[in-house]
């Protein structure tokens, strides 16, 4: 069985390794030249993400691009601690780049092909896919992980739901030097008046940090000037650390976007297609739950595979198993997106 894997991100090379692994033989074809969408931003592997990669024989070449997120502390607008807790497990923080890197290292490693410059534009049933530079390939099976902005979504169900703005923006920098106190490797999450920040000191001689800002849809293109301004602006209303660390923060080392979320896909595959990731259950970054919920799809697709004859079956299982707990966990985050909307943006 030769599968075709569309998109070259977290969930596509997963499910690629995982495939390998469970003895069918993938292809990843990536839209972007080398890298992906939103390459600049951050995240977290949470503890089911970690046992996804530990399953894919993944986890040391991601825990050596990574740094340990241990603890959350909890700051009110005022730059008082409310809270702490621990992170359960494993955890690590890492660059989505440097995520990418190490799952496509480890593809190329063993011996799977990953094809850059390749956007899909349609493929059929059979399937045959075409691309944005003319070009073909052909294969038993398509699996689309290319995201909230899915083709395989739509070639799968024409009615597919579009993928729902949020109501926040959400932007990303690096300033130099550890700022803002904690713990290293903590998380210190604020409930801002008027946006909700984090930043930790992972070791690296930096400080990273990520505002969710509310606000109106920014057409595309907005320069990082614009997202940090934005940031700068919402973090100088409070008397917090976050304020002097966003002002640290040069504009080449911002990253900013709009974030959507998909609550349901009612239809995950068809005879010959399946989504994982972004693609099937977009969530917004508040439950820091994306890319973990890629990789255990990724596990759980291969593993359905691995077990049934019929594709189809395989497909209907897979789903079975991956749409309940992805569909609390998008709602969930929604639910967090919602009550910072109502109190202005100071509710995570």
């Amino acid at each position: 069985m030769r599968v075709l894997v569309a998109g070259g991100g977290v969930a596509g090379t997963a499910a690629a390794l995982a495939l390998q692994r469970a003895g069918i033989s993938p292809v990843v074809y990536e839209a972007h030249a080398e890298g992906g969408e939103d390459a600049g931003a951050f995240l977290t592997v949470m503890a089911n993400g970690m046992a996804a990669l530990s399953s894919l024989g993944a986890e040391s070449a991601v825990v050596a691009a990574s740094y340990p997120a241990g603890a959350v502390e909890l700051l009110d607008a005022r730059g008082q601690v409310v809270g702490q807790r621990p992170i359960e497990g494993s955890a690590r923080t890492l660059t989505r780049a440097a995520l990418y890197r190490a799952m496509q290292g480890l593809a190329v490693e063993r011996g799977i092909p990953v094809v850059h410059g390749k956007r899909l534009v349609t493929a059929t049933v059979g399937v045959e896919l075409t691309f944005a530079d003319g070009s073909t390939a052909d294969g038993d099976l398509l699996v689309g992980a290319d995201g909230v902005h899915s083709v395989v979504r739509g070639l799968i169900d024409e009615l597919a739901p579009a993928p729902r703005y949020t109501g926040q923006h959400v932007i990303y920098g690096y300033a130099p030097g550890e700022l803002g106190g904690g713990a290293p490797g903590a998380y210190r999450m604020v409930f801002g008046s008027r946006a909700f920040f984090g930043f930790t000191a992972p070791g690296d001689g930096r400080t990273w940090w990520f505002a969710r800002v509310n606000g109106d849809a920014w057409v595309a293109g907005a320069g990082a000037d614009r997202w940090r301004e934005l940031a700068l602006a919402a973090a100088r209303a409070d008397e917090t650390p976050v304020a002097e660390i966003i002002a640290a923060t040069g504009a080449g080392d911002v990253v900013g976007g709009d974030s959507y979320d998909i609550p349901s896909t009612p239809n995950w595959h068809n005879d010959r297609m399946v989504l994982v990731g972004d693609a099937a259950h977009a969530a917004s970054p508040a439950a820091a739950q994306g890319a973990s919920m890629a990789l255990a799809d990724a596990v759980a697709l291969a593993g359905a595979l691995s077990v049934h004859d019929d594709p189809a079956g395989a497909f209907a299982a897979y789903v079975a198993a991956r749409r309940p707990r992805t569909e609390e966990t998008v709602a969930a985050s929604a639910r967090m997106v919602a009550g910072s909307t109502r109190d202005g943006g100071g509710r995570g």
